[in-house]
């Protein structure tokens, strides 16, 4: 047995694939979840609540970490703790600021706590960070000289002025490595970048080996496709399923990374399963990247659906342009590299869409929320 995981939030996209990795390794795996509605309304479940899709041979906690004690029970055994609990989706973040803080810093918060007071056999850590606490990705000028901009302001915006300059002079995005200084632009990308740092500060001071991943845009079956607040690829899907065109802000133009599901699953797979003694941060991607109009034809021709994307031609507070991982490091550090392209991952993940429930489309809801708190203009 290679050891014993407890995946917080395991019962999730990113969660459940991590497990049925985990248990391929010979790890035993323990998963704590509070089953959110908004996160597993999708999901066929089981008479317990459970989605069905979890591996028969994880243990299963159902437990809210806020709650007095449960973190603290879940512990027993178990020799490595990933952490992937947490409220997602930056534009829900600016809107239920308390219920993201509360969820993230001091979900965070009761974690470490706990592992600093209690005598338990933890003696590695994982924990999901974020590509938004970048803000915007790196960028290269007219000269070579690379850059971190300071982020678009209102007034460019409202000029529909969308790409990003400095001095006068139009910024080309390059890849963004992890030593790019964090401009965090929206509550959840704050609650991350407080996390990650939270993480690594009482991981050192208690001695636990313990790595932060910076995930970008993960896609792959078993994503809430109802939930208009996470993930790009899973709100278009459920909007051309519901015949609706996706909807896209700004121009569609701007360039994000998006990574497959079980390409996330390997990175903390190895992360967890290495004996390096390091305290550090590693972006998790796919090394390139692709507009978001690229990502919406894309779909359409996969779901042979003849919808044109609606180009918005407005902007949501919180967005930047672009950004897309140098994924150097984790190589390095790790071996691990990503094994799906974009197409054979995308073909995986509609062939899953075809065959599971269909989505409820809320993305028109989802506009008129942000809209009323003056989070589109």
């Amino acid at each position: 047995m290679m050891g014993h995981v407890l995946i917080t939030g395991g019962a999730g996209f990113i969660g459940s694939h991590l497990a049925d990795t985990l248990l391929d390794r010979g790890f035993e795996v323990t998963i704590l979840d509070c089953l959110l509605p908004q996160v597993h309304g999708d999901a066929e479940v089981d008479a317990d609540g459970w989605p069905t899709y979890l591996n028969p041979a994880v243990r299963r906690i159902r437990g809210d970490i806020l709650d007095d004690g449960v973190f603290e029970a879940a512990l027993g055994g178990v020799t490595h703790l990933c952490h992937l609990a947490a409220s997602v989706g930056v534009g829900q973040s600016m809107t239920n600021i308390v219920d993201y803080t509360r969820n993230n810093a001091l979900g965070a918060a009761v974690i470490l706590e706990t592992l600093s007071r209690v005598s338990h056999t933890v003696r590695r850590i994982a924990v999901a960070s974020s590509m938004s606490i970048y803000g915007e990705g790196a960028y290269r000028g007219a000269n070579g000289v690379l850059t971190s901009p300071p982020a678009r302001t209102h007034e460019q915006l409202a000029r529909r002025e969308w790409e990003l300059s400095l001095n006068g002079e139009m910024l080309a995005p390059v890849a963004t490595g992890e030593d790019k200084p964090l401009h965090p632009t929206s509550i959840y990308a704050i609650n991350k970048r407080d996390h990650e740092e939270m993480f690594l500060s009482v991981g050192r001071a208690l001695g636990i080996p313990t790595v932060a991943l910076r995930l970008f845009n993960v896609y792959g079956s078993r994503q809430a496709l109802s939930n208009p607040y996470t993930g790009v690829a899973a709100i278009f899907i459920s909007r051309l399923l519901n015949d609706q065109p996706p909807l896209i802000f700004e121009d569609g133009e701007q360039r994000r990374d998006f990574v497959h599901v079980h390409d996330v699953a390997n990175a903390f797979a190895a992360a967890l399963a290495s004996d390096l003694a390091l305290w550090d941060v590693f972006n998790v991607g796919s090394g390139r990247s692709i507009s978001v109009n690229g990502i919406a034809f894309t779909l359409s021709r996969l779901l042979r659906k003849n919808i044109a994307p609606e180009i918005l031609g407005k902007y949501r507070v919180g967005d930047i342009r672009h950004c897309f991982a140098d994924i150097g490091k984790l190589e390095q550090a790790f071996g691990v590299r990503p094994q799906r392209s974009f197409d054979e991952g995308m073909d995986e993940l509609i062939e899953w869409v075809r065959m599971a429930k269909p989505p409820e489309d809320r993305g028109e809801a989802c506009l008129r929320e942000l809209t009323g708190s003056r989070l589109v203009i």
